[in-house]
């Protein structure tokens, strides 16, 4: 009870020294069971994005999610990054802030891992994003909520312990369609070229020394997209941490599982008008005394083995 103490005066102490508040960030990854390889391969990818998130075990149920709340403060984590895989296919993603909410549920698609994708970009482990959000994030109030989430799950605090001090890599969150598409590009800088075109075609060197401007060298800043990529459609939220009442809710989102449901029966519809208008036309051709072919039908021998034994 000491050490709490002490650990709590301490940084009091320290907010009132320096002035500003501590970002005490720590987020807990994990999934569910039933998650194919490539949602192994997406949580390893934002592990290890995120120097201040701890991965845990897989959580065996998939129906009491409050359980991740306990789960959350055993782990002495303010975030809860859970994904939940159903039927193999479909991968949701619950967004939290235990332990007073809110919780975002969202479907995750479109997904691409850094494997996957095999680009040239690259980032230092254990580095600090940039987040970059679209403008549509501050037209709506559901959005509102989710952009605060993202800014607390994804932006990796100053103070915490695993993180180097270099900011090198810009995650991107668009609004398009109804849904959040999220990229990571590498921020890569190059010298100016020393170089210029002459009339002939050919270059020549201007300067071996490189430009400066105000006392620092001038570098091309270009962005190279590095993975992983995914879209996430948000289908509702909750005003407490798994649970609570419902304070959102995506009317025009269809479930993966209703989609497929819906295939199957209009594929058995195709079948089944099939299969009667073959039933009506055997029916006609018998009461016009026609076979299948359209020739006149043959009488049966009453003494064949299909009268006798019928």
């Amino acid at each position: 009870m000491a050490s709490v103490y002490k650990t709590l005066s301490g940084a009091d102490s320290h907010e009132k020294e320096t002035g500003e508040k501590r970002n005490k960030q720590r987020v807990l990854i994990l999934s569910s069971r039933g998650v194919t390889f490539r949602h192994r391969h997406l949580l390893q990818d934002l592990y290890s994005l995120m120097p201040h998130s701890r991965k845990e075990a897989k959580l065996d149920t998939k129906t009491k999610l409050y359980q991740l709340n306990e789960l959350a403060e055993l782990y002495n984590c303010n975030n809860v990054l859970f994904f939940e895989a159903r039927k193999g296919k479909d991968l949701y993603c619950w967004m939290s802030k235990p332990p007073n909410g809110p919780t975002v549920k969202m479907h995750l698609q479109n997904l691409h891992t850094m494997e996957e994708l095999n680009f040239i970009g690259n980032c230092l482990k254990g580095s600090r994003p940039i987040l970059s959000f679209d403008a549509a994030f501050e037209e709506q109030a559901h959005l509102r909520v989710i952009k605060e989430l993202f800014t607390q799950i994804f932006g990796v605090p100053k103070t915490s312990r695993k993180v180097k001090p270099f900011v090198d890599h810009v995650m991107g969150f668009t609004v398009a369609d109804g849904k959040i598409w999220i990229r990571v590009y590498q921020i890569n800088e190059s010298e100016v070229s020393k170089k210029k075109p002459t009339q002939d075609g050919e270059e020549m060197d201007v300067d071996p020394t490189p430009k400066k401007k105000s006392g620092k060298t001038e570098f091309d800043v270009s962005l190279v997209e590095i993975g992983p990529r995914f879209v996430l459609t948000p289908i509702v939220i909750q005003e407490s941490s798994f649970g609570g009442p419902i304070i959102y809710e995506n009317k025009e989102f269809v479930s993966p599982n209703q989609i497929r449901s819906d295939l199957r029966k209009a594929k058995a519809g195709r079948f089944n008008r099939r299969t009667d208008a073959m039933r009506d036309t055997r029916a006609k051709h018998a009461d016009l005394g026609l076979t299948s072919h359209g020739g006149r039908r043959k009488e049966k021998d009453p003494l064949s083995d299909q009268v006798l034994f019928a």
